[in-house]
């Protein structure tokens, strides 16, 4: 046999053995990269530190909502611990987390006592767990605040110098998961939602009212989440996704639109076709965008096609009736028209919040959903506050 044969026969298995040995190593994050919701992200994040260091016992995020200067829950990995759920709290409420912030870099407490008696909810609620140590890190976006990373552990004295210094790298990676997430959303939130604007300034509404209704939507989740198992991800889609209700509304002639008489029943016809159109075009925004796969985007649409549905099958598009309502559309229609009813518009006066409740309560079983309309009027305190914050006389 030629040495050239030689050669071309043994080349093959040279090269086999030579990809194995490089391409044998296993990325323990690869998974990461895959199409998963971020809550799963987090949590296969808190095994593989778990792995290492069995002893830290829950990992959180709080993001920050600078309009309303509220904390909210966002993700977390952790069990037993129902309390820090579907809960938010004002930064200004609590002097520890405004510290961490004021400083910049994560904060270490080895022993959680010495918050035993600190007044602030969030502090009573991290007590009730009984954590004995915790490590909370401050996220940033550009420079601009993002929320809170929490490390918690059931033991005291673990966060030494070998431990944070992976606390460090594991946080700066969750951060990094988290903000690329919410920006997704947020992107695409503010694509839709100047969208909206426009469509709301032709129909004499405005972005305050955009804010309102998604503020009354997120106490409405807030209330039904049990019922409905909403954890704190979801019910953050539904406040993102609520205000784009309206979207299709671009569509619609101004001649109807902006029409100060009562339309005829054909042009009703094409008024009502406004939630079609409104899927249309965030189907188009998702394709433009490459979000096809933005987690929770069927809340989206569902808000956008349905919000107009009643229980009794009397609305539109599709005469859904009762439980073919998907909650989300159900919420969005409940915090829309209470808005609508307690808004100055130049074609009527607004309601008093009492006129307003009456009425939704009237039309609770037939029109809307007994439980949405009942959360809101519970959340009543809340939503005066919501109107004094996102007044249409603001000028911020």
């Amino acid at each position: 046999m030629m040495e050239a044969d030689k050669i071309k026969m043994s080349s093959p298995t040279k090269h086999r053995i030579d990809l194995n040995a490089m391409f044998g190593h296993t990325d323990v994050f690869a998974v990461l990269n895959d199409k998963l919701p971020l809550p799963d992200k987090v949590e296969y994040v808190h095994l593989l530190l778990k792995q290492r260091f069995p002893f830290i016992d829950r990992i959180a995020v709080a993001i920050y909502d600078k309009k309303t200067d509220l904390l909210k829950t966002f993700v977390h990995s952790s069990s037993g611990d129902p309390s820090l759920s579907l809960y938010n709290a004002k930064l200004a409420d609590s002097v520890s987390l405004q510290e961490i912030l004021e400083v910049g870099r994560p904060r270490v407490v080895n022993d959680l006592d010495i918050f035993r008696r600190v007044p602030a909810e969030h502090a009573r609620r991290i007590a009730a767990q009984k954590y004995g140590a915790s490590y909370t890190m401050p996220m940033f976006s550009n420079g601009e605040f993002f929320g809170f990373l929490f490390f918690n552990s059931y033991s005291k004295q673990v966060f030494d110098d070998l431990v944070l210094h992976y606390m460090d790298m594991f946080g700066h990676l969750l951060s990094l998961l988290v903000i690329h997430e919410i920006s997704s959303i947020s992107n695409l939130a503010a694509i839709v939602k100047t969208a909206a604007e426009m469509a709301q300034h032709r129909d004499f509404e405005t972005g305050a009212h955009l804010d309102r209704m998604a503020n009354y939507a997120r106490l409405i989740a807030l209330d039904v989440a049990k019922k409905h198992q909403f954890d704190d991800d979801l019910v953050e889609h539904i406040f993102l996704f609520s205000p784009l209700h309206d979207i299709g509304k671009i569509g619609i002639p101004d001649s109807i639109l902006l029409k100060p008489a009562k339309l005829t029943e054909e042009e009703f016809d094409l008024m009502k076709t406004h939630t079609l159109k409104g899927t249309e075009i965030i189907d188009r925004m998702l394709e433009n965008l490459g979000l096809d796969d933005l987690p929770h985007v069927e809340i989206l649409r569902n808000i956008a096609l349905h919000h107009h549905e009643a229980l009794n099958g009397s609305g539109y598009p599709s005469g859904l009736i009762g439980v073919e309502i998907p909650i989300e559309a159900k919420i969005a229609a409940v915090a829309d028209v209470f808005d609508a009813l307690t808004s100055r518009r130049p074609y009527k006066e607004a309601w008093s919040n009492d006129k307003a409740f009456a009425f939704l309560q009237e039309m609770a079983g037939s029109k809307f959903d007994h439980d949405c309309v009942a959360a809101l009027i519970a959340a009543r305190e809340d939503v005066e506050i919501v109107q004094r914050r996102f007044s249409e006389n603001m000028l911020d």
